[in-house]
């Protein structure tokens, strides 16, 4: 049934589906036959699929990426899918619009999406209203942070701590998003010196609070093992609680969509399919090279419960899906927790 109501959608342009597609689950929510039903279709609940997590108690472990919901608008409708957590943003201090449309783009040979969105969201006040008119208070709520787009590198850091403060008393965990390749050099902020400080500045106020929270950072996959070991120290200098590995990737390298459609398409971050070889070899060498010690999501090119399954396996112990979740449909959250199910009760 959803492979046809996906082809239909792939007709059309991106992001008017993506538009349309929330719409429709905001409608299927505020119907109570249609959501119980979709809720009895979708949703798993089990006591062993409840996950302790840097002090959470997360449902079950399948949460909802970042960048499905950036203005926090559809966390109700969402959660009727079984996701375990949802992520919100990424949020930034202002509202802004993003990069020039189009700007989403499917790449269905390899079951990808090519996106330079650009962080278009209401800013972090707007996000705020959506996160205190929510129903839904049971699922776990990540906030992703980010700075805006004029907002010049050597004064990123107070647009994160803009945002942290707003957002601290809405969300359950933080992400610091230091790794879309769709705002401009936002990816300098990964190097040593500049995410040392930024990460340093918001533990301190987080540590100000009288109940801190946990803060993870949101890596991109087209990190050398060098630099990923750089990443490892700065975690362990910091006592940040943990990462998500890992974000869109900039690489074109083995797609099997013709090279001038890519070109055609322009610049952007690639997720879906391209990136599940990386994405798990990058959490395995993390979960190597610091002996267990930092805990991790992993997301990227999460399409079938074993995809979900090797992750975990590499040492992650909660996954998020994104484009997994559009080319597949809520039915791979429930294929992934019943899978997880089976593996516990065996």
């Amino acid at each position: 049934m959803y492979k046809l109501f996906r082809f239909v959608l792939f007709q059309f342009d991106a992001e008017k589906v993506h538009y349309f597609v929330v719409g429709l689950l905001n409608q299927i929510h505020r119907f109570a036959p249609a959501r119980q039903l979709f809720r009895s279709l979708y949703a798993v609940q089990h006591p062993a699929l409840e996950t302790n997590f840097l002090g959470l108690k997360f449902p079950n472990p399948v949460g909802l990426a970042a960048g499905f919901d950036k203005n926090a608008q559809h966390i109700d409708a969402l959660a009727d899918c079984g996701f375990g957590f949802i992520e919100i943003g990424t949020v930034t201090p202002k509202a802004q619009p993003g990069n020039d449309k189009p700007r989403l783009f499917r790449l269905k040979a390899d079951q990808a999406i090519l996106n330079r969105m650009g962080f278009n969201n209401d800013g972090v006040e707007a996000a705020i209203v959506q996160l205190k008119a929510r129903h839904n208070r049971q699922i776990i709520i990540g906030g992703n942070i980010g700075k805006n787009k004029w907002t010049p590198n050597e004064e990123a850091a107070n647009d994160y701590l803009t945002c942290f403060e707003a957002l601290f008393p809405y969300v359950d965990y933080f992400v610091v998003n230091v790794s879309s390749p769709n705002t401009p050099n936002l990816r300098a902020l990964q190097e040593k010196e500049p995410l040392q400080d930024l990460l340093l500045r918001l533990q301190e106020l987080n540590k100000q609070q009288s109940q801190p929270k946990p803060i993870l950072l949101k890596i991109a996959p087209d990190l050398s093992n060098s630099q990923i070991d750089e990443i490892i120290e700065i975690v362990t200098y910091t006592k940040i609680a943990g990462l998500i590995v890992a974000n869109t990737t900039i690489s074109r390298e083995g797609l099997r969509t013709p090279a001038a459609q890519i070109e055609q398409m322009g610049a952007g971050g690639i997720s879906g399919k391209p990136v599940t070889w990386r994405a798990t070899e990058m959490v395995k060498y993390i979960h190597e090279q610091s002996n267990g010690k930092i805990p991790m999501m992993a997301v990227g090119g999460i399409h079938t419960a074993q995809d979900a399954l090797d992750k975990l396996a590499a040492g992650a112990t909660l996954v998020q899906l994104y484009t997994g979740f559009i080319y597949e449909g809520p039915a791979l959250v429930k294929a992934i927790n019943r899978a997880l199910l089976q593996r516990v009760q065996k």
